[in-house]
């Protein structure tokens, strides 16, 4: 039995759901698929898979292997890029995804960089405020900045970024600054038109905790949020990357530093076990580069 083969058959058939569809994926036969799967069970000595007629699903010690064999297959792959590809010139088309202000203000300005570095590369860069299917939309990697839900990506750490509460000096001077978060729910906030007015978390004496919030304006992107709230709007609650632009020029005030909650991580994601290219693995190391400015702080020596 060749292993590696049913490693690949096996992930190919939890990605898939079906053992019909990783057939496909393959371009073989299913009663091959079948074999392989019963053949790789038999080697193991456990179930992989629960079969009924109708579905196909993971068992706890299949769930356990897959983790494994993704990153098992995904070494391979980068060891035979590695020695395929050697020091050649990158070449072919790369795939980005990233949040739409993220991407304007730092994604875009390193693609081009990068591509300027490497002229027989092509980059497709596509800006999205919602959380992307890598593979069922055709990506080959994204920038994310949130912590990974998904066990079916692998995750590279690239920095992190703050969630302050900011206002314009002229509101704070009308309206006061907040004393604690809680003030925030009877205060006029500018929030996004996403279904959920949660802001935080905030954290105090080492609890986390969100407080629900309202008010006038609401804006499903953050430039236009950002603008009223510098225009003297509201209250608003950004990453940091967002409005460091207007907290340098004055324009804004951070408000609430004391219950600051945790960072967020901002990572590069790209599928588990798909072949990484040496232009992939260069894009990461240049974007590592890019946002060194959002690397962790380190902590003061006391």
């Amino acid at each position: 039995m060749d292993k590696l083969k049913a490693m690949q058959t096996f992930v190919q058939i939890a990605d898939a759901g079906s053992l019909s569809a990783a057939a496909r994926a393959q371009g073989g036969s299913l009663p091959a698929v079948v074999r392989t799967l019963a053949q790789y069970e038999a080697h193991l000595g456990v179930r992989l898979f629960n079969r009924s007629t109708r579905r196909i699903s993971l068992t706890p010690d299949g769930r356990q292997h897959l983790a494994s064999c993704r990153q098992l297959l995904g070494a391979v792959a980068e060891a035979e890029a590695a020695l395929r590809e050697g020091a050649t010139q990158p070449t072919g088309t790369l795939t980005v995804t990233a949040p739409v202000l993220f991407g304007q203000l730092h994604v875009a300005p390193a693609v081009t960089r990068f591509v300027q570095q490497h002229p027989q590369l092509q980059c497709r860069v596509v800006l999205l405020d919602r959380v992307v299917n890598l593979l069922e939309e055709g990506f080959d990697m994204g920038l994310r900045i949130g912590h990974l839900d998904d066990s079916s990506l692998v995750a590279r750490a690239l920095g992190e970024v703050r969630r302050p509460v900011v206002a314009s000096p002229a509101y704070l001077a009308r309206v006061g600054s907040p004393q604690h978060p809680r003030d925030l729910q009877q205060a006029n906030c500018i929030h996004r038109l996403d279904g959920r007015n949660a802001w935080g978390p905030f954290q105090e004496h080492g609890r986390l905790f969100e407080v629900e919030v309202s008010g006038q304006l609401a804006f499903n992107h953050n430039a236009p949020a950002v603008a009223a709230c510098v225009l003297g709007g509201g209250f608003g609650h950004f990453f940091s990357y967002q409005v460091a632009a207007e907290l340098q020029r004055g324009e804004l005030v951070e408000v609430l530093q004391a219950f600051q909650g945790p960072p967020t991580p901002v990572q590069v994601v790209y599928p588990h076990a798909r072949l990484l290219p040496v232009r992939a693995r260069l894009f990461i190391d240049w974007m590592r580069q890019e946002l060194a400015g959002f690397a962790p702080e380190a902590p003061a020596l006391t």
